[in-house]
């Protein structure tokens, strides 16, 4: 049970990677974490000093009430919006229900979750919530569609939110994290090439080369990513800061991406994104 001088904070996603490491940070910076996780045994794993797991679909209803009623009358100091799936795929050769789930859990399932504690957001006088993006939701590259798409939509939901609770006192913060070395990395691998194998000819003759070269791009770009605790310490930063920034990039290629988005022509972007990717292009 919660200390009742510690702040309290919810982090959703938090089984492994930047959610589990967030959990773990805010622990350590004195607040009570409600970690959201899907599976005991990941609770089992997360349990510890200012860390209690807590049974989180973001996409079940009775579980985000149950959520909910565990916060009880206190007030919240924080909710993390980290919960997310991943998966790249050109925009003709994801299926549609394949597309509405993604949406799903990394966007209703946030939105559902900030209606819910809301009302305990207020009652702290000074809650925050900070939505985990990505370099995605900024620059959509070729087979990024469907996952870029739900983070640039919750970057839109996280202006529209900042704007609307400013008046209240609750702050609306991004991070935006580039490569992080996290499991939802290699499972997001593992689900593009599954779909690429079920493309048909047709669609595998148009995009297969792209795919692959996708895909080898991503993984070496993971493999030279940030750890989830570094990623961590910045969205620990966005739920302490007296004065926190609107957004705050994880890694350092995700600020240069970031920013050569703001500065760079559409033209001149997608020939960066081209030459990028020519390396790991298949041999022919």
């Amino acid at each position: 049970m919660p200390s009742g001088d510690r702040p309290l904070a919810v982090v959703t996603g938090a089984s492994t990677g930047i959610g589990a490491a967030t959990a773990r940070a805010l622990a350590g910076r004195g607040f009570h974490v409600l970690a959201g996780v899907r599976r005991e045994r990941d609770g089992d794993a997360l349990r510890g000093s200012g860390v209690e797991p807590v049974l989180l679909d973001i996409t079940r209803p009775e579980q985000v009430a149950a959520l909910v009623d565990r916060i009880g009358g206190r007030g919240l100091r924080a909710l993390v919006n980290n919960a997310a799936v991943s998966v790249n795929a050109p925009v003709e050769a994801l299926p549609l229900d394949a597309w509405r789930e993604l949406f799903e859990v990394n966007l209703f399932g946030h939105v559902a979750v900030t209606q819910a504690v809301l009302p305990a957001l207020l009652r702290d006088g000074g809650g925050r919530v900070v939505n985990i993006s990505s370099v995605g939701g900024r620059v959509a590259m070729a087979t990024y569609g469907p996952y870029a798409g739900t983070k640039f939509a919750l970057e839109a939901v996280s202006d529209a939110l900042r704007r609307e609770l400013a008046p209240h006192g609750v702050r609306v913060v991004v991070v935006e994290p580039g490569g992080v070395r996290t499991r939802m990395g290699d499972r997001g691998i593992a689900t593009t090439r599954r779909r690429a194998e079920g493309m048909s000819d047709e669609l595998r003759g148009r995009y297969g080369p792209l795919v692959e070269a996708v895909t080898a791009h991503t993984a070496a770009h993971l493999e030279r990513g940030i750890s989830p605790e570094r990623a961590a310490s910045v969205v620990a930063k966005a739920v302490t800061a007296r004065n926190p920034r609107t957004r705050y990039a994880a890694g350092l290629d995700a600020a240069v991406l970031t920013r050569l988005a703001r500065v760079l022509p559409d033209r001149l972007l997608d020939w960066v994104a081209a030459a990028s990717l020519r390396p790991y292009y298949p041999a022919i």
